[in-house]
Order: C-alpha cells, then sequence, then structure tokens
C-alpha cells in the first residue's frame, strides 16, 4: 500500500476529483494548505505600507492505495495540475505499512478496495 500526498493548486481540484471519482477512487482527505516554494511572494499595499505574502494557498490531497494503483492516481494528478508555471505543486508518495477499517475490524488492502461502483451512482 502507499500513501499519495499531492498539494496543487485550487482549481486543479475539482478536475482531479471528478477523474478519479470516475474511476473508482472516491476516497480522498482534502486539506486546504499554505506553504512557499519557488513561487514567488504576493506583495500587497496595506494603509501605506507594503507586505509580501509568501504563503500561498494550496489544496492538500491524500490517499491511500493498492501498489498497483499508484501510477493511475498520480498520472490523473499530474494530468489535471500541471499547468507547466512556477507553483504547480508537488506529489509524494510513501509506503504504508497497515491499515484498518474500523466499523468492521478488516485490515490491509481489504481496507482500500476501489468502489467502481461509485462511477456508476455519479452517471445514474
Amino acid at each position: 500500500m502507499k500513501m499519495i500526498i499531492a498539494y496543487t493548486r485550487h482549481e486543479s481540484f475539482e478536475p482531479i476529483r471528478t477523474e478519479l471519482l470516475e474511476l473508482g477512487f472516491p476516497s480522498l482527505t482534502i486539506t486546504e494548505v499554505k506553504g512557499s516554494g519557488r513561487q514567488k511572494g504576493i506583495t500587497e499595499h496595506y494603509r501605506g505600507s507594503e507586505l509580501t505574502n509568501y504563503l500561498r494557498p494550496k489544496v492538500k490531497i491524500e490517499c491511500v492505495v493498492a501498489d498497483k494503483d499508484v501510477k493511475t492516481i498520480v498520472d490523473t494528478i499530474l494530468k489535471h495540475a500541471r499547468t507547466g508555471s512556477i507553483g504547480d505543486g508537488k506529489v509524494f508518495v510513501m509506503p504504508v505499512e497497515e491499515a484498518y477499517r474500523i466499523r468492521t475490524g478488516e485490515s490491509g488492502e481489504e481496507t482500500l478496495q476501489a468502489h467502481p461502483e461509485a462511477a456508476v451512482e455519479i452517471a445514474g
């Protein structure tokens, strides 16, 4: 199992979410975050003073998937998040030792089963 963590621009989130749902991967955790990197700060004028904010808003997308699904998820994120400009974000893939479904006590990849019926619910 792997955990995929992606930091992307806000506008790229909805296309990523929609395609992952169509592919049967509806389980995502989303957090609004701020960070700094190569992207320059935004300079604003406030009450006669010039302020530069180096922390830019991003969306953090997290999901844990079976090893065989990593390429599909990463390719989907890259496809929709890449504009070619500084500030597009980053994707990290990390190993996950174990997972448990609290409700049933299932463990391992059984907790990660893809949900092909999720795409059917949206279409129907």
